[in-house]
């Protein structure tokens, strides 16, 4: 079956370019071309992935991320936002709001189809049963159990819940409210801070082979899981 891809843009020779683009490559396209024609196409059976304008009438593209991160059944829908915003500062504001990756126009077809490729195998990366392998460090979602290296480590069942998230979904970052949200749940009240807390903990725990460095803070935006050094 087609992934479905909802296209938000309001200039249709954009949006026409990305829709050929995308059907070429088998993808299903929705389009919108407004802030509110885009709420009203993000609706069963929910797209696969939203490439979302940055500017558009209505209502900018980090606020439709925003809101749409704020739903539960939305809010783990994958977000790519297109802008001709190529500073530093912008794509750490696209990133906060819960995109999953930035693209810069103009872009290459091409290049366009790997950031989609590349950002939906990091949503889905494994089968909810398939035990975890990254640079050696195992988790085995079904027993609960982690070794680095073949080394038992023992996690508290916080630490436990934030490494399987952090090891599905690599290379991306989450700011503290998006990691509360994910891994405490949206009806429980924990401080921002707690999350440094158990940060600390989880890099404890998995140290010793150098798998700590693996959970990377990133400075202004929140913390990322990745084996990029």
């Amino acid at each position: 079956m087609s992934k479905r891809i909802l296209v938000v843009e309001d200039e249709s020779p954009i949006r026409d370019m990305v829709k050929f683009v995308l059907e070429q490559s088998d993808f299903e396209v929705i389009e919108a071309e407004d802030f509110d024609v885009a709420l009203e196409k993000v609706k069963e059976p929910y797209p696969d992935l939203i490439l979302l304008d940055w500017m558009m009438p209505g209502g900018s593209g980090v606020q439709l991320a925003k809101k749409l991160k704020l739903h539960e059944h939305t809010r783990d829908i994958p977000i790519i936002m297109l802008t001709a915003r190529g500073e530093e500062e912008d794509k750490v504001r696209g990133l906060e709001s819960g995109a999953d990756d930035y693209v810069t126009k103009p872009f290459s077809p091409k290049e366009l189809i790997a950031r989609i490729k590349a950002v939906m195998r990091r949503a889905s990366p494994t089968s909810a049963d398939e035990p975890i392998n990254i640079n050696g460090l195992i988790l085995d979602p079904v027993s609960h159990r982690v070794s680095s290296n073949d080394n038992h480590l023992k996690l508290g069942p916080t630490e436990f819940k934030l490494l399987h998230f952090f090891m599905t979904h690599l290379d991306r970052v989450y700011s503290r409210e998006q990691l509360l949200d994910h891994v405490w749940g949206t009806n429980v009240y924990v401080e921002d801070r707690t999350v440094d807390v158990h940060i600390r903990r989880l890099r404890k725990a998995i140290s010793g082979n150098g798998h700590e460095n693996m959970i990377q803070t990133v400075r202004g935006a929140g913390y990322r899981f990745s084996a990029k050094m």
